[in-house]
């Protein structure tokens, strides 16, 4: 299961974590702490660890990847579950992010200035629903990304649903757009047009 780094959170039989600073770890110590889970994330000052991925959450992210690197201009780019460098406390990693291009030139980066960022996409999992529902979206509007995808399942037969969100600058709050079952078409940030049904995704 997903958690969050504490004093008492043992590495092992033999080992502990560092006591966490009196205000919190920082983006530099998440790039620094050796040996952390892969996709650890960085929330209010307090590292989260992640849960491993469930198909859907896999698929649901390769067909958002595929549909968008075939519709992207050449001014933007398309990242997977790269660190989102938000403030000195925050560093989470979307699921996918549509980013300006110049900043996803170099392979060896291994972070993303939020200023850079078009698009942020999560696609919940039972583990971090509460951030991805509420405490991501919140902290990306107020970083101002002027895009949010949040993804999931729905129905009995668990069909995607994706919620397309565009920022409001006035309140720095995002205000839902649309609501896509089986075909997410949209013309912002830019045209888009991918097959998200059911079907689609166990075609992958």
């Amino acid at each position: 299961m997903g958690g969050t780094l504490t004093a008492e959170s043992p590495l092992d039989n033999a080992s502990r974590w560092p006591v966490p600073p009196p205000d919190g770890y920082t983006v530099d110590d998440l790039f620094t702490i050796p040996d952390l889970p892969p996709h650890t994330e960085l929330i209010d000052g307090s590292l989260v660890f992640v849960s491993p991925q469930r198909r859907f959450h896999a698929r649901m992210i390769d067909l958002l990847i595929t549909g968008l690197r075939n519709a992207v201009p050449p001014d933007l780019a398309i990242d997977r579950e790269m660190t989102v460098v938000l403030d000195h406390r925050n560093a989470p990693e979307p699921d996918v992010s549509v980013v300006v291009a110049s900043a996803a030139e170099d392979l060896n980066e291994s972070r993303i200035e939020v200023k850079d960022v078009v698009l942020a996409v999560e696609v919940v999992s039972p583990d971090s629903e509460s951030r991805d529902r509420e405490t991501k979206p919140v902290k990306y509007a107020r970083a101002g990304i002027p895009h949010f995808w949040l993804v999931e399942k729905a129905g009995t037969d668990h069909h995607p649903v994706v919620h397309v969100y565009v920022l409001d600058t006035l309140t720095q709050a995002y205000a839902l757009t649309g609501i896509y079952h089986d075909q997410l078409k949209i013309t912002v940030p830019f045209d888009i047009d991918i097959d998200i049904s059911s079907a689609a995704l166990q075609r992958l």
